[in-house]
């Protein structure tokens, strides 16, 4: 139970996403600087890319803790709670230690202007529980882009690129290539970088990057061959770089130690199967071609009764069209947040696409909707990450933990 005083001070970090998502160093680099960010000695693997991302991060923390290295892993955003971005092999942050810390933050930069972000805070909360608890190594998910996003204030002993496809257009370029020359903006000169084969115009500008900043660069040409706790091809792809990010890192790691960190990692929301219900939380239209596939490996002769919310600024057309061929019906639900589209308005993108004809329902939650399916068709929950964690809070009696972020 969090008490008065630690929640006043998580609202007031959630707060600050009124100030938007502001791409750039100045603030972060000064709040390293004053903080003496981040704890001497301290390694980092840096992960960049459209899709797999977190998967990649997941398996990179899990293997380390298999091989007995206590690892902090910063990622976002968050499924249920807050402390989920902030973790190592042990425990996450408490709402005490999160409390505290945003105390601390708070008094430092009250008369700052531009004022920092909510992500730049927690990633500054995020380094910070890292030192206190002597982590070693620390696993960093980008949060939007590379160049400009606050975790490229670090410099890593290794960083991944993971596939590059389209999603932020608006913030990140209108183009494959400029999407991707954000996303390489996290290479470093002469520091190694992994990355996977993946559309051409991409790939030549992480091959560009690289030449340019000296940095020895790995493409991952076949994927991992044994098995992972992650359902999917496309998880053993993700494996394969988190492999080779952790042996450009320096790691000479036991065979068996891999494989059984491969098998234990857990990250939720990913082709999640609770009952019936398979949770995953695409929401770009790559997302949603690869979740088709893995619904097709893992269901072939079954279609989905498919509970859809998606937030704006997507293109929500394209997701919906990509998933158009596995669907038996959909339920489209609106969720707990700032960005929800209303079901309505996903009603009506479904029926410009001029597609086959399903049935269709509208839901104003997520709870109306999982009382509306037909079990024990299987269900598939899909089309934000928001929603999914919103779901997943449900389904496991957590509600009464669920936060609301809209980052």
């Amino acid at each position: 139970m969090i008490n008065d005083t630690a929640q006043q001070e998580i609202d007031w970090l959630y707060s600050t996403q009124l100030f938007g998502i502001k791409l750039g160093l100045d603030n972060v680099q000064r709040l390293f600087g004053e903080l003496n960010l981040p704890a001497a000695g301290q390694k980092f693997i840096h992960v960049a890319g459209t899709n797999g991302k977190g998967s990649t991060c997941a398996f990179v923390h899990s293997i380390l803790k298999t091989a007995g290295i206590n690892s902090g892993l910063f990622t976002s955003p968050h499924l249920i709670h807050f402390g989920e971005r902030i973790r190592d092999a042990e425990r996450m942050i408490t709402p005490t230690e999160i409390a505290a810390g945003i105390t601390r933050l708070r008094e430092r930069v009250s008369d700052w202007n531009p004022h920092p972000t909510f992500f730049e805070l927690t990633l500054v909360l995020a380094l910070e529980w890292f030192a206190q608890r002597g982590n070693p190594w620390v696993v960093l998910e980008t949060g939007l882009g590379g160049r400009l996003d606050a975790t490229n204030a670090i410099t890593p002993a290794a960083c991944v690129i993971t596939p590059i496809g389209w999603d932020h257009m608006d913030m990140l370029g209108d183009t494959l290539a400029k999407i991707a020359a954000e996303k390489a903006g996290i290479i470093k000169p002469g520091v190694p970088v992994i990355t996977m084969w993946q559309e051409a115009e991409a790939l030549e500008v992480i091959q560009q990057t690289a030449s340019e900043r000296k940095a020895p660069l790995t493409i991952i040409e076949t994927p991992w061959e044994g098995e992972t706790g992650l359902p999917g091809s496309h998880q053993r792809w993700n494996a394969a770089m988190a492999i080779a990010a952790l042996r450009a890192a320096g790691f000479a790691l036991n065979e068996n130690v891999i494989a059984r960190g491969l098998i234990d990692v857990y990250w939720p929301a990913r082709f999640q199967k609770i009952g019936p219900i398979i949770i995953d939380g695409a929401h770009n239209l790559d997302a949603a071609r690869v979740l088709a596939q893995t619904w097709r490996e893992q269901f072939p002769d079954k279609k989905a009764e498919i509970i859809f919310g998606a937030v704006s600024g997507k293109d929500t057309a394209a997701v919906l069209r990509e998933l158009a061929p596995i669907a038996a019906c959909w339920h489209f639900t609106g969720f707990d947040s700032p960005r929800a589209l209303p079901a309505d308005t996903l009603r009506e993108i479904w029926n410009s696409l001029g597609l086959e004809t399903l049935p269709v329902t509208t839901h104003a939650r997520i709870v109306d909707a999982l009382e509306a399916v037909r079990y024990p068709r299987p269900t598939l929950i899909a089309g934000s990450l928001y929603l999914a964690g919103e779901a997943l809070a449900f389904i496991e009696n957590k509600s009464a933990a669920f936060e609301c972020s809209a980052q």
